[in-house]
């Protein structure tokens, strides 16, 4: 056999051990899967309300999707694991990665929440409470003060807050004399104004009404009172709205946050600032679906407050503005922020 006849075999079965012997450690080198993270969320909603399938349950497909499964998302109803009350401190602390509130209760921890929860009779158009939060800052100015507890704010979505109640409201005196659930803000501003307001969880709020424990509620507005089946017990609609505020919140555990590899951050991130827009459409498109059927199918009827009713309860709502500046130096650049937006608007 001449050199190059051997040179030529020896190479190819060279060539071929050394193929065998890659594809041998190839085929034995162990596969790894990406991590994937589980989220416990505690809502602040029952599961009987709208906000619970169209806000977490949204917001779980969402960002479960957009991750391929990388993220997944524990939903819990109210009180499942901890008190609505109790929320921000378990994200605060990492106990839950995330969770639902409204920022009333987190008013021990954040200076802005009464004027997150809505100042009384501030906003007249849903337009204008979310051009304040997204076009004015004030979104950013909550998520900086929470992160100062290790929370990342995100509003759900603003919306009018309205009343029901089980008798009408055509005088004064009619509204001096309801007891109403309430909470945040407004059940401070209701009480000052001359009714009878305490706060009851969402679980217990439809037996408050029908036993008389209370004769009025608010609930998100029309959408939530009926999906709470409060308009079964409270037949009288009231309008005009008593504010218009980012309510509901998704708040992050920024511990949690941190943990996540960047791309499954930004997911997160998107994902919630995605949700306020899309939160904030629907519920209006609904708002107005879940009204006129009530009214159609229950025997609703919208009662619109007499103006020196509306009158009286302005003047009280605007002594209370001025309270929630004194909270910190970060609420009274917020309110003063408020206050030119709405004299820009020919409110004040």
């Amino acid at each position: 056999m001449s050199f190059l006849a051997t040179f030529r075999k020896n190479l190819t079965t060279y060539a071929s051990a050394l193929t065998l012997g890659v594809s041998a450690v190839v085929a034995s080198a162990p596969v790894y899967a990406e991590k994937t993270y589980t989220w416990k969320v505690q809502s602040h909603w029952p599961g009987s309300s709208s906000s619970y399938q169209d806000s977490l349950g949204r917001l779980k497909d969402v960002i479960e999707e957009r991750s391929e499964g990388r993220i997944k998302l524990q939903l819990f109803e109210a009180g499942a694991m901890f008190k609505a009350t109790e929320t921000f401190n378990a994200v605060s602390r990492g106990i839950l990665e995330m969770g639902t509130i409204s920022p009333g209760y987190a008013q021990d921890k954040m200076t802005l929440a009464g004027i997150a929860s809505g100042l009384p009779f501030a906003f007249r158009n849903v337009w204008e409470a979310a051009y304040f939060h997204q076009n004015m800052g004030f979104e950013q100015m909550l998520r900086d003060e929470a992160a100062k507890s290790g929370v990342y704010w995100a509003t759900d979505k603003v919306y009018p807050t309205e009343m029901v109640t089980s008798k009408p409201i055509n005088s004064w005196e009619d509204f001096t004399g309801l007891k109403i659930r309430s909470s945040g803000a407004l059940q401070k501003f209701l009480t000052e104004a001359g009714a009878s307001a305490s706060y009851i969880p969402g679980s217990e709020l439809y037996t408050a009404l029908d036993s008389g424990i209370v004769d009025g509620a608010h609930w998100g507005a029309a959408q939530g009172a009926a999906s709470m089946g409060l308009y079964d017990v409270a037949k009288y609609h009231v309008q005009p709205a008593l504010n218009i505020a980012g309510t509901d919140v998704i708040i992050v555990s920024q511990k949690a946050l941190d943990k996540l590899p960047e791309d499954l951050q930004q997911v997160v991130k998107q994902a919630l600032d995605e949700q306020f827009w899309i939160r904030t459409n629907q519920y209006l498109y609904k708002e107005r679906i879940a009204l006129a059927k009530a009214v159609a199918d229950q025997g609703v009827e919208v009662n619109v407050m007499p103006d020196d009713v509306q009158q009286k309860l302005a003047q009280t709502a605007q002594g209370m503005w001025d309270e929630e500046a004194k909270r910190s130096d970060e609420a009274k650049k917020a309110l003063s922020l408020l206050k030119q937006f709405l004299g820009e608007l020919g409110y004040l």
